[in-house]
């Protein structure tokens, strides 16, 4: 058995105390294939980007319909088979075939006015030269575009942000609730679900052409999708929308605030596109799949039994040395940039495009809007094991003049 590093990344406060890049280079460099014990389970870490690759690409081998988050280790997935993202191809393809269509480029470019005009809102507060949370203006912005694109009250959203928040981060300090984390991530799924149930059931009359509305009409082997198959969906897409999208910006911002590197990127604004990837790989905010295995199978010199549970880290694989010149350097200018920010394989974020035209126009905004932004305050790190971000970022900026 390939010993772990010494250090438990299964707790969440791991991500939130510890500089876990020079665990996974240790890792990449001793043992990238490694067993981490949890109680009388455990799984294998997979840290080496080739390897990384190989997991979340053959669906035949490492089945993600048992579960793809560590939470869920040894407790399998009650929504695998029915949710897009914990479902294996073929089935997979054809649930997500027509919410691909419904997230192209030309639909989102479509919204695109409106998306500068939400990001302009929550950037206008920097203008007074005050302290600003930047985290907690991020947080807002994926939730305002899914909420569009699933036709939700604005009432809605602070609420919802909440909720998905809690329920990959149930010990953080700003979400956790009475009772402890576990009663936290019981509470905050059981009401994402039922809020659904309430919307699902509304819309059955009268179906519009939102995502909403696609899950609705969607036929998968001939059969429309059942309630539960729709809500268990709506809170798949919230989640990945609202739990990844926020965090690049606030990482890049705390690299490079105060460098000659963000003016250098503010002086280029054709760098937009490579800079926005590179703040993809570089933040990696899902930090993790899981997978189980199917069969016994090898991985370098470790052979993985049948049923054992694997844990691809996109954030190693995303600092791979072997893939990436100079990895530990935010470089604005990287390419190729091959980052697996968005997984790989048959579940590559199906909402890639969505979230790179909010991101980029994020950053255009940012960049071309504002001048001398600093930290000014610690920020605080998100306590979980699943995305790499933060709760809170204090920066001061002057609005640059038109």
């Amino acid at each position: 058995m390939h010993a772990g590093p010494g250090v438990d990344l299964f707790a969440s406060e791991t991500f939130a105390t510890t500089d876990v890049h020079a665990v996974w280079r240790r890792l990449r460099q001793v043992t990238p294939v490694s067993w981490h014990p949890v109680g009388d389970d455990g799984f294998w870490s997979v840290t080496r980007y080739d390897d990384v690759q190989h997991v979340l690409r053959d669906h035949t081998t490492f089945t993600s319909e048992q579960g793809s988050l560590l939470t869920l280790l040894g407790k399998g997935d009650p929504a695998g088979g029915r949710q897009m993202a914990v479902t294996d191809p073929p089935r997979h393809a054809r649930l997500r075939e027509p919410l691909q269509r419904a997230l192209s480029v030309k639909e989102v470019e479509r919204d695109l006015p409106r998306i500068r005009s939400l990001i302009r809102e929550l950037l206008a507060p920097m203008r007074d030269g005050g302290v600003f949370d930047f985290a907690g203006a991020m947080a807002a912005m994926p939730m305002a575009v899914i909420g569009s694109w699933m036709r939700l009250p604005p009432a809605d959203w602070p609420e919802l942000t909440r909720l998905t928040a809690a329920s990959i981060a149930p010990d953080d300090p700003a979400y956790v609730g009475s009772g402890g984390p576990q009663r936290t991530l019981v509470r905050a799924h059981r009401e994402l679900f039922a809020y659904f149930q309430d919307v699902v059931a509304e819309r059955h009359a009268a179906p519009g052409d939102d995502l909403i509305g696609v899950l609705l009409g969607m036929r998968v082997d001939g059969e429309r999708l059942t309630p539960s198959e729709i809500v268990s969906n709506c809170y798949s897409l919230l989640l990945g929308a609202n739990v990844t999208t926020a965090q690049p910006p606030s990482a890049a911002l705390l690299e490079l605030a105060g460098t000659d590197t963000l003016a250098d990127w503010a002086a280029h604004p054709e760098l937009t596109v490579s800079g926005v990837e590179e703040s993809l790989r570089w933040s990696s905010p899902a930090q993790h799949f899981m997978r189980y295995a199917t069969r016994d199978v090898r991985i370098r010199d470790v052979t993985v039994h049948a049923g054992e549970a694997v844990v691809a880290w996109l954030g190693s694989a995303n600092r791979d040395e072997d893939v990436f010149a100079r990895p530990d350097t935010f470089d604005i200018r990287r390419r190729p940039n091959k980052h697996v920010a968005f997984g790989v394989g048959p579940h590559y974020c199906v909402g890639h495009t969505v979230a790179r035209v909010a991101l980029r126009t994020l950053f255009h905004e940012l960049l071309t809007g504002f001048t001398d932004i600093e930290v000014v305050g610690e920020p605080v790190r998100l306590r979980s094991n699943f995305i790499a971000g933060y709760t809170s970022l204090p920066v001061t900026a002057r609005g640059a003049r038109p």
